[in-house]
């Protein structure tokens, strides 16, 4: 199962991308500065997006979701208890969980961005794709909520996550970093070793870097404990 960028181009006017690269089973983060064009890798990743030359090929993936940064463009059905059911989940499975119980009959629109999102999440990440694509996930949640967040990208096992995001704080545990720098998307490689070589690496796990104690991963146990080293 994999993922191939085969020299990708991209062009908006005078902005452009360009893409090559390999994803494979794994968790998989994408960083960059604003504007750089992670939002529109991931649409061209979906196949939303059409490149102006390469070509995007998707190999035993038979099936593949795209998460935007925004739930409330994923919102189908007229009641939170419809949307769960629109997503092939028993609401009375999910909304305990979140802490939305009473919020069933409510219409999706009617709830905070931060509720919303917690609700789409819980959705896409209980169902098994081949091929998961989290465009900033992590917006309008709090800690608590990000950290589930986490947890659950991380127990998703025989499949591609790929995780385009800004966090600087909370992260799951990654098996590679990419990022793209100047228009282009660069693999910095598989982890731990890739970490020395992220440019947008957070603050907190440069300063650690620079004192010789370079995390294991990302996730705040890996953070605390190259913290903690002696």
């Amino acid at each position: 199962m994999k993922l191939v960028l085969d020299t990708i181009h991209a062009r908006l006017g005078t902005w452009s991308l360009a893409a090559h690269g390999c994803f494979t089973e794994g968790i998989h983060l994408v960083s960059g500065d604003i504007g750089t064009g992670k939002s529109t890798l991931a649409l061209l990743m979906a196949g939303l997006f059409p490149a102006t030359s390469g070509s995007v090929t998707r190999e035993q993936i038979s099936s593949l979701m795209i998460s935007f940064q925004f739930p409330e463009y994923h919102i189908t059905g007229t009641t939170v208890n419809e949307e769960c059911l629109s997503w092939g989940l028993e609401p009375g499975e999910i909304l305990p969980a979140l802490n939305l119980m009473h919020y069933g009959e409510r219409d999706p629109f009617g709830v905070s961005r931060g509720e919303l999102k917690r609700l789409h999440l819980a959705c896409v990440l209980r169902r098994p794709y081949d091929l998961l694509i989290l465009d900033e996930p992590f917006s309008s949640l709090d800690v608590r909520e990000k950290q589930r967040v986490c947890n659950q990208i991380v127990s998703r096992k025989s499949a591609i996550t790929i995780l385009f995001t800004h966090e600087q704080t909370i992260l799951p545990r990654v098996n590679h970093i990419w990022e793209i720098c100047e228009g282009q998307l660069v693999h910095r490689g598989e982890v731990p070793g890739a970490i020395g070589r992220w440019q947008h690496a957070p603050p907190l796990i440069t300063s650690l870097i620079s004192a010789g104690k370079t995390p294991a991963n990302l996730s705040v146990e890996d953070i605390r404990e190259a913290a903690c080293r002696i």
